[in-house]
């Protein structure tokens, strides 16, 4: 009985015992999963039993510097499924799979696998127009479909397409940063997204009766750039007239810089793109077997229409490289304007540099070699500096580091490490080294504006969606690197270059414009750069320009020949555009004084008519009823307020011609401005004459038709500039 007691005893302490340590384990097992698991679980609790759909943020928008927009986003809406809530029945769902990819223009195939993946919520197509949407909410309607959503999305527009598209860059599917302002300032654009949530059962299908709840996402901020749309936009012309007149195979890059406070107005490279579009197929590919999404088509667009040629691609920068090394000699004292150089060959470490010129110039003072581009004349000057002084100023010039310009994939200038004699030699004038295009135009800058090499600034400010600013990028100056007085000197020399130099091409009436020419061969032989450097006014710089062309093939290779026409063309719209007021040289109103307004002698007498001409300096010629001086005028031809050669012929009708004489255009190619002017006069046309030197192109194609006394724009060259 004792032993019967005593093994009961011990079988209840055991069941104490064990229901303890149960009991133990439980209470710590509930303990652990609500202390230590509760957040994670009550999330996947959640999500167990809500369906979460994302609001797209709308993206911020990208300003020029005056406030026009470059990148919006425009609403849009994206298309998706819940195919847990979606019909069971396969021909159900076939029938809805057969619509949708009619109204999204989709593969029903692609449709339908979509609506049969094992989860709740699917994503058809975004970025499809409020139109489309409706559509869907149509069908989903008639038809009492459950667990079709049509919500809220938005869809990157560039409202002006390929302009700027190198500096916007663009963005992927998702609306992710891609390239240009879009990556680099992606993190202040994207925004917060926002979500739509929706209770679900066990299976995941929407619970009857219950009403979503939106979080609203948070829009990105809008990002305010330095780039003057309207200046870029002449940049891109002038550039695009340039490849196509000179028949520039390897495209070309324009920069626009204000050298005060290093403001980027304009950067052009071509080949580019439409952002809008940014995969399409560039040219010289198949369309026909282009698709844009291979890793070899993308390297292809990134070898071409994507790349920025002005800030990842490095160039020798010829002549237009002297100015810098000009800038330290006379920073340094040891060279003045009027000393008188010598540009006969000189001998460095077994190598004969020579004068572009046979015979060369000879003795001339280093202004008039400056002007005339002599490279030994810049050797001298190298030598007189050495090494260590030479080189310290390429690098105060910024010439070693990069830019800072917030693009992505600047390059960088690969200059001697351990420079020799002959190294220097040849970069005294700009061959043998490499640096990238915006390197140049921001030492430009630093030689125009005093002295001070500026931080490159292209993002102004960022604001909110009321216009507030949330941060500002204030102008930065790196360094000082020559002093006022070398600046001055500068200014006034390479303005010498534009009117007296190799620059003459560049020249603008009433606009001082100073500038350098550069011509320099690539690795690949018979391959050139053609550019100009230049900032205007030359007295008060407000913008600094580089224009350059990769491989011109047409009439000419030299800077001073295609590259320099082109910057003055810029230079002038520029400087009109932003209202600078011209101040005409005695050399200026002397050219202008052979040119005048065509008057308007409509509804005169042919008397006052005659008179009215001769005021102007203008012949005429009479169609029609002349036999009395009292006859009224009807028409004329140049309309009224083109502008003219003296001595051109107005031809004016005493009645409203239905039909005018019409002339075939002749070839004036490689013609004088007299010679030009004479074949046209001859042939009863008109001239507007446009530079000096040989005819390079004309307004009206040889060989076309146009009506007699109409005007024939001629552009005029230079063709013995360097």
């Amino acid at each position: 009985m004792n032993g019967a007691t005593l093994m009961m005893k011990k079988r209840l302490l055991f069941l104490m015992v064990a229901f303890s340590l149960f009991i133990l384990g439980l209470l710590f097992r509930v303990g652990w999963i609500q202390m230590v698991r509760g957040e994670e679980l009550q999330e996947m609790a959640f999500q167990q039993q809500n369906s979460n759909r994302e609001i797209t943020p709308k993206r911020g928008t990208i300003y020029d510097r005056n406030g026009n927009k470059l990148a919006v986003s425009s609403s849009a809406e994206r298309i998706a499924v819940n195919p847990q809530d979606l019909p069971k029945d396969k021909k159900e769902r076939e029938f809805i799979a057969e619509n949708l990819a009619l109204i999204l223009e989709m593969d029903k195939e692609d449709v339908l696998e979509k609506m049969n993946k094992n989860n709740r919520y699917q994503e058809i197509k975004r970025h499809v127009s409020k139109e489309v949407g409706n559509k869907v909410r149509q069908f989903r309607s008639e038809n009492n479909i459950k667990g079709i959503y049509i919500d809220e999305d938005s869809k990157r527009v560039y409202p002006h397409n390929n302009l700027a598209s190198h500096i916007l860059g663009f963005v992927g599917y998702d609306n992710q940063g891609l390239d240009g302002i879009e990556r680099v300032m992606d993190k202040y654009l994207k925004g917060v997204p926002g979500k739509i949530l929706s209770e679900v059962d066990a299976r995941g299908r929407q619970t009857p009766f219950y009403e979503e709840k939106r979080i609203e996402p948070q829009d990105g901020l809008d990002v305010v750039l330095t780039i003057d749309k309207d200046i870029q936009y002449i940049a891109t012309r002038e550039l695009e007239r340039a490849i196509d007149d000179n028949k520039v195979l390897k495209g070309g890059i324009v920069i626009v810089m204000d050298p005060r406070n290093g403001d980027i107005l304009a950067m052009v490279s071509k080949p580019d793109y439409n952002p809008n579009n940014p995969r399409a197929c560039p040219p010289g590919e198949d369309p026909e077997t282009w698709d844009g999404t291979t890793s070899e088509d993308i390297e292809k667009l990134q070898e071409t229409v994507w790349r920025n040629r002005g800030l990842v691609d490095t160039y020798e920068p010829g002549s237009t490289f002297k100015a810098i090394t000009v800038a330290a000699g006379l920073e340094e004292g040891i060279i003045s304007l009027d000393d008188i150089t010598n540009d006969s060959p000189i001998e460095v470490q077994g190598h004969t540099i020579r004068c572009w010129r046979t015979p060369p110039h000879g003795e001339q003072t280093l202004r008039e070699a400056v002007y005339n581009s002599c490279n030994p004349s810049f050797v001298r000057i190298g030598e007189k500096l050495g090494i260590s002084t030479f080189y310290e100023y390429v690098r105060s010039f910024g010439f070693y580091d990069k830019t800072g310009v917030p693009l992505p994939y600047e390059g960088e200038s690969n200059i001697h490490k351990n420079p020799t004699l002959i190294n220097m030699a040849t970069t005294t004038f700009g061959q043998r080294f490499t640096i990238t295009p915006v390197h140049l135009v921001n030492a430009y800058c630093a030689i125009a504006n005093g002295g001070n090499l500026m931080r490159p600034r292209l993002v102004k400010e960022l604001r909110d969606s009321e216009g507030n600013i949330v941060e500002k990028f204030e102008p930065e100056v790196i360094r000082q690197v020559i002093s006022k007085e070398t600046s001055s000197a500068m200014r006034e020399l390479l303005e010498g270059v534009v009117s007296e130099g190799t620059g003459r091409n560049a020249y603008v009436r009433g606009y001082r414009v100073a500038g350098k020419t550069g011509t320099s061969e690539t690795l690949e032989e018979g391959v050139y750069i053609a550019s100009f450097a230049a900032f205007a006014p030359a007295d008060n710089p407000v913008i600094s320009v580089l224009v350059a062309l990769n491989h011109p093939t047409g009439h000419s290779y030299y800077g001073g020949q295609i590259a320099a026409p082109v910057a003055g063309r810029i230079i002038e719209d520029t400087l009109d555009y932003l209202n600078i007021e011209r101040r005409y040289t005695e050399k200026d109103e002397q050219m202008m004084a052979e040119e005048v307004f065509v008057p308007d002698i409509r509804d005169k007498t042919l008397n006052e008519a005659k008179l009215i001409l001769r005021e102007y300096g203008l012949d005429y010629r009479i169609e029609g009823d002349n036999s009395s001086g009292d006859i009224v005028v009807k028409e004329q031809t140049p309309k009224p307020g083109a502008v003219i050669s003296k001595q051109s012929t107005v031809i004016v009708y005493t009645y409203k011609p239905e039909t005018k004489k019409m002339v075939k255009v002749p070839d004036l190619t490689n013609k004088t401005v007299e010679e030009a002017t004479r074949t046209l006069r001859d042939m009863g046309l008109n001239i507007k004459i446009n530079g000096i030197g040989s005819a390079i192109s004309q307004s009206v194609e040889p060989g076309e038709e146009v009506q007699e006394g109409e005007i024939i724009a001629v552009d005029f060259i230079i063709l013995d500039t360097h």
